[in-house]
């Protein structure tokens, strides 16, 4: 069974994006590669719902606006200092609510008896949840009948230099991330045992990997 993150890990993404938070589109859009061409292949029409589990800045979700007009955006963060940006960003235009990837209930988030959702989008948010596995599937339980779970996250680094490697490793971890190596396996199991299909790419160098899980 799934455990919910708690107060602690709530506490802690707060501390480290409260000063974060003001240059995190600025600064990530350097090396948080593959998530626009995530965007590109949710194709979602009108009136789908689109939810992004740990939507920080709301970065994503306003591009998806853009690109897929009509769409009905929710998004959940376990920082509400990243909540911050993102209703600045968004203002009315989506729902956005404080919730725990690992454990969160679209009703009790967003006062609506959401059958589920027809597009989910794990951005980069899955190599910074400790119990990962749980929020995948988690997600993919809010999947609706014809539904997609899209994930984007740091691939296996294979094809970048040693040193390059290593240093990025070492950066990554000041922030809490951790790459998670399997990522494509623990997503082909949780496909299997909900019944999705599940497709997966590679990123140059081995730098990001895209999961597609469909209902």
């Amino acid at each position: 069974m799934a455990q919910a993150q708690g107060p602690g890990h709530a506490a802690l993404m707060d501390s480290v994006y409260r000063g974060q938070r003001h240059i995190y589109d600025l600064t990530r859009k350097y090396y948080l590669f593959g998530r626009d061409t995530l965007i590109e292949g949710l194709a979602a029409r009108p009136r789908m719902r689109v939810l992004e589990v740990a939507c920080g800045t709301g970065r994503n979700l306003a591009k998806i606006k853009a690109k897929w007009p009509g769409v009905r955006l929710y998004g959940l963060d376990i920082s509400t200092e990243m909540l911050k940006n993102a209703r600045r960003a968004l203002g009315p235009d989506a729902r956005l609510a404080p919730g725990d990837a690992c454990a969160f209930s679209p009703v009790e988030l967003f006062g609506e008896n959401i059958p589920g959702f027809d597009r989910i989008v794990l951005s980069y948010s899955l190599s910074m949840i400790p119990d990962w596995e749980s929020a995948l599937d988690r997600a993919a339980s809010h999947l609706a009948p014809g539904g997609e779970l899209h994930i984007v996250d740091f691939g296996d680094l294979s094809g970048l230099p040693g040193p390059l490697e290593r240093g990025l490793h070492a950066w990554l971890a000041k922030f809490h991330v951790e790459t998670r190596s399997t990522l494509p396996e623990t997503a082909a199991r949780i496909a299997a045992e909900r019944g999705l299909d599940h497709r997966q790419s590679r990123g140059k160098l081995g730098y990001f990997q895209l999961h597609v899980l469909s209902a």
